[in-house]
């Protein structure tokens, strides 16, 4: 997307703005994470419907990984850190990773 601005009449002045790398926060499947705690987390962290969450459960069951969502990095991040720190503290190795698209 690109503006422009008019100083005076003798001058324009251009801008490039260019949209911010998007990442896809994918959750990892592991054999001690119940899924019921995975659906709690897709809940309490990426704000999921109980339908989405019992599909991205499912996925995350059945094919080793599932994509929870495509975010900028900081939200990527932040929600990342949260979902390690909320399984740390429940007992499970629960993992969360981020692919840049």
């Amino acid at each position: 997307m690109e503006f422009k601005n008019e100083i005076g009449s003798k001058s324009v002045v251009s801008e490039e703005i260019q949209e911010p790398p998007q990442f896809r926060v994918i959750l990892l499947n592991d054999d001690y994470t119940t899924k019921d705690f995975v659906v709690s987390v897709l809940i309490s962290v990426f704000h999921k419907t109980s339908d989405d969450a019992h599909k991205i459960m499912e996925n995350v069951h059945n094919k080793g990984r599932g994509i929870v969502g495509v975010y900028t990095y900081d939200i990527a991040a932040t929600c990342c850190l949260e979902v390690h720190d909320i399984s740390r503290q429940n007992g499970f190795p629960l993992r969360c990773i981020m692919e840049q698209i």
